[in-house]
């Protein structure tokens, strides 16, 4: 191999190559380290963040959010349940949590199905012969409209019933144990074997010691033309949470929504005590068609009057079936208010089709009839075959047949029909509780309840 100098006694270069050097072990352990921590960041870095966890973390998450919805799920099932035994359905409360197998299983739900067993055996049964019937009118609402001296102002003093003095009889009423009941609950129709048509039966109202069961009814909800600026609501509506509720015009001439009316108020009462009543109970509306229906005017007679007429049975028709969704029972009070006991027979005929076309086809139909005045179609005694009246109305398929009668309770059952006096709640009778005989006293006391608002003397009750 050839040398290459640079003059005398320069240095020498060699090409040979120089021998490579091993790096110190604890270097290149810390190099590797390093290494693989910027791997797994860069790794972290271009993880999309909608990744998911590891298969362990998601099936613990999932079993966690599981069991939050589970137990959510109970609180809900034992919530409704305690509704319905609220309102004496404690059946129908079991049957709900027996419907879900993790709340029946639950140490809440066995004790919840254990309470309410308890309950059930120290139900009694209602006689059903002796169930109370109370009835009003539409509230008044305003009593310096109502009591201004009007020639309206004694009949309203007369028939019609106070906001105050309704939520004292209410209150009174619950204090001492009363509990709403259908009009359906008292006695029913079923099957007859025997004859192969229909027959009534009794029925079977439990309900716990001390408890007394009790129909409502209320009476010409139709408010009437006549009764613009004295002091009642307009009319009743679909209310914006999907229950019954009542238009009022103010004094300034605004309309304003809310409770200004029985239905509404009772709800709002029931809403606070539900143990007021027996399985969502409510009560009986009754109306007449003349005037139109709930306030809106759909009669015939408006046709070419009303330039809403058709909007307006539509809305009828949808609070119709909003009462009846609410617990509530729809009843004819006659197309014209007529005394269906006096008048004669092809009149009533003529009534009762009027109601059949312009009003029952509009709610729905019915199988109460609250007759006007309290004026029934017989005496005392059972209806007969050859009572003509009872025989028409039958066919045109009422099966309730409500006067009105001031005794505590009367009630009667035939094969094919039940009858029951009712009882008015109002001016005349708080009056007649206070000054002459009482006949309230079973249900609270007249002096605590009357409205002193109330021209005096109350004048002679003429029915409604």
């Amino acid at each position: 191999m050839p040398n290459y100098s640079y003059g005398g006694g320069g240095r020498r270069f060699h090409s040979r190559r120089r021998r490579n050097r091993a790096l110190p072990l604890p270097l290149l352990l810390g190099v590797l380290v390093l290494a693989l921590l910027a791997v797994a960041l860069a790794f972290f870095l271009r993880r999309p963040k909608g990744d998911k966890p590891s298969a362990a973390h998601a099936n613990a998450k999932q079993s966690t959010e599981e069991s939050t919805t589970a137990e959510v799920k109970s609180e809900d099932i034992l919530a409704d349940a305690e509704k319905k035994a609220a309102q004496y359905d404690y059946d129908a409360a079991i049957a709900a949590i027996q419907a879900d197998e993790k709340t029946a299983q639950s140490e809440a739900g066995q004790a919840a199905i254990a309470k309410y067993n308890e309950v059930k055996g120290t139900l009694v049964r209602q006689d059903p012969q002796k169930i109370t019937h109370v009835f009003f009118h539409t509230l008044i609402m305003d009593n310096k409209k109502a009591f201004d001296g009007d020639d309206r102002q004694n009949g309203y003093n007369d028939v019609m019933t106070t906001k105050s003095e309704f939520e004292k009889m209410m209150q009174a009423m619950y204090d001492k144990g009363y509990v709403l009941v259908r009009i359906h609950d008292v006695a029913h129709e079923e099957d007859d074997p025997a004859t192969g048509g229909k027959k009534m039966v009794w029925g079977d109202i439990m309900l716990p010691p001390g408890k007394t069961a009790f129909v409502l009814s209320q009476d010409d909800v139709n408010y009437y033309e006549y009764m613009n600026g004295d002091g009642f609501a307009k009319d009743i509506i679909v209310g914006p949470n999907g229950k019954p509720m009542n238009e009022m015009v103010m004094d300034d001439g605004s309309v304003s929504v809310g409770a200004y009316d029985l239905v509404p108020i009772l709800d709002e009462f029931i809403e606070k005590h539900p143990d007021f009543s027996y399985r969502g109970a409510k009560g009986i509306i009754a109306v007449t068609g003349y005037n139109g229906v709930f306030g809106y005017r759909t009669d015939p007679s408006y046709e070419g009057k009303n330039p809403n007429i058709e909007a307006d049975r539509q809305k009828v028709r949808e609070v119709a079936q909003c009462l009846r969704d609410d617990g509530w029972e729809l009843a004819s009070h006659s197309w014209g208010h007529r005394n269906y006991g006096k008048i004669p027979f092809a009149e009533l005929e003529t009534d009762n089709q009027k109601w059949q076309d312009y009003v029952g086809k509009l709610i729905g139909g019915t199988d109460i009839l609250i007759f006007p005045f309290g004026a029934d179609i017989g005496d005392w005694h059972p209806y007969k075959d050859d009572n003509e009246r009872f025989q028409y109305l039958y066919k045109s398929g009422f099966r309730y047949f409500c006067n009105v009668d001031s005794n505590q309770y009367y009630v009667q059952k035939g094969q094919d029909y039940l009858r029951q006096g009712r009882r008015n709640l109002d001016g005349y009778r708080l009056w007649q509780d206070m000054t002459v005989k009482n006949h309230t006293s079973d249900l609270f006391n007249a002096s605590d309840i009357f409205d002193k608002d109330r021209p005096t003397p109350v004048p002679d009750y003429k029915g409604g």
